[in-house]
């Protein structure tokens, strides 16, 4: 039995179409707003990161990273694992791999489909 069941909810991720500092800024505006159990008001921040101090000490570290289609955003927290959930849930998601992959994958027989009822009705 794992006693620990916590330790995997203190690391989030997830990529969105945000540039950075306005990930960082969604950060800001969502965990002051919070109801004042789980709010969080900033602590420190820099270009990438920002951090914010909850009731009882709890922290919550936000970290961002620009990468190809958006930027990856990275939460660390102990017990404030689901106010970053929630968080996430607002930011506009990145299309991902695999979809963009699918999407291209239909649109390649569609294409292929067309060039040869071209070439039928050429003939």
């Amino acid at each position: 039995m794992d006693r620990h069941q916590q330790s995997s909810r203190t690391l989030q991720e997830t990529v969105t179409t945000l540039p950075p500092a306005d990930v960082l800024q969604a950060a800001k505006t969502f965990f002051a707003r919070r109801n004042p159990i789980y709010a969080a008001f900033l602590e420190k921040e820099g270009p990438t990161h920002a951090a914010f101090r909850g009731q009882g000490g709890e922290e919550i570290v936000v970290g961002t990273m620009a990468v190809a289609g958006g930027t990856r955003v990275t939460a660390s927290t102990y017990m404030f694992d689901q106010q970053v959930a929630r968080f996430f849930a607002t930011l506009p998601p990145a299309p991902t791999e695999s979809a963009s992959a699918s999407a291209s994958a239909s649109a390649a027989p569609t294409a292929g489909a067309n060039a040869a009822a071209a070439t039928q009705g050429a003939a």
